[in-house]
């Protein structure tokens, strides 16, 4: 039987995870003002080399999580025995729902392939997953890219995917070597979930409320993952629940950012060490901006080399417009 980190009759939209950027500081901020029904954890680097299989900072902030929505750990590596030894110690912690990494372009170690690289030896790949689903009590899920070349690979990777027990199937319909480039595919996603039984969440390029609500009303899969979107409008996630209207004026969006910004900021600083550091975070969430009429301003904000006039410089250009 298997087991969600949702409750039936639900469909999720999810906070993507982001290498980079959703640490713990910007997922209590989404948690507490925008809500999203599940979150994850940037990708987790599980060691081949070392007893502990994952950094003892990244267990105590897994641990570290007391929100009644659930987290997800998302794990990375490429040896079997030792992703199954760091999903037990996930588990440990109190965390008891589980991803694969199957998508990062970028997804090397020093030991060898790890993301979206897996999906070039298929064999391999069966032997990792039925090694995780072992060792997993609780939800185990995948996100992958469609393919490594061929988009149409996901084709030929679903069987490999249902016969090792993965619970459900997040996937981003581009391949691996597109990176972010082109657009992402979601007739392709349309089709996948059509095929499967597994439940299928829809990832990429979900940057408007009428995208995500169109996706759920027109295919058949189970939910969202939302990512650079969530980052772009932190309320897209009550925007494509309906709860708030799907667009808004200029006024209103930079008062959006505005309460987004300051109420990140903070949070940076108690995380990181330091206002250099806190505020070259915030820049990173900056550059998912995408509005034209907002450009002038948020290059501003970005040259900026004090929290002091960051923080002048937002209320100014930002909450009184």
């Amino acid at each position: 039987m298997r087991t969600f980190p949702w409750s039936p009759g639900l469909s999720p939209l999810m906070l993507a995870p982001m290498q980079g950027l959703t640490n713990n500081a910007l997922r209590d901020c989404y948690l507490e003002r925008y809500h999203p029904d599940i979150v994850f954890t940037e990708f987790v680097r599980v060691h081949t080399q070392s007893r502990k299989r994952i950094a003892r900072i990244e267990l105590t902030e897994i641990a570290a999580h007391n929100s009644v929505t659930p987290l997800v750990v998302q794990l990375i590596g490429n040896d079997g025995s030792a992703l199954a030894e760091a999903a037990k110690q996930v588990q440990s912690v109190g965390c008891h729902h589980l991803n694969l990494n199957l998508g990062c372009p970028y997804g090397r170690m020093t030991t060898g392939a790890t993301g979206g690289e897996l999906l070039r030896d298929p064999a391999k790949l069966a032997e990792l997953l039925t090694a995780l689903r072992k060792a997993i009590t609780g939800s185990f899920s995948i996100k992958c890219r469609a393919g490594y070349s061929d988009p149409r690979q996901i084709l030929q990777l679903l069987p490999v995917y249902e016969a090792s027990g993965v619970d459900y199937l997040i996937l981003h319909p581009r391949t691996v070597e597109q990176q972010y480039r082109g657009r992402a595919d979601h007739d392709l996603t349309a089709e996948v979930a059509g095929l499967t039984d597994l439940p299928v969440i829809a990832n990429g390029d979900i940057c408007n409320a009428v995208t995500g609500q169109r996706i759920l009303s027109e295919t058949e899969v189970a939910g969202l993952m939302l990512g650079r979107g969530a980052l772009a409008d932190p309320w897209l996630f009550q925007r494509i629940r309906g709860e708030l209207p799907s667009r808004v004026d200029e006024t209103q969006r930079r008062l959006d950012l505005f309460e987004f910004i300051s109420d990140l900021l903070p949070r940076y600083l108690a995380r990181f060490s330091g206002e250099r550091q806190a505020l070259m975070k915030i820049k990173d969430v900056l550059n998912f901006i995408p509005d034209d009429c907002l450009q002038r301003d948020i290059g501003k904000l970005k040259r900026t080399t004090t929290v002091a006039r960051f923080t002048a410089l937002l209320e100014s250009r930002f909450f009184s417009g």
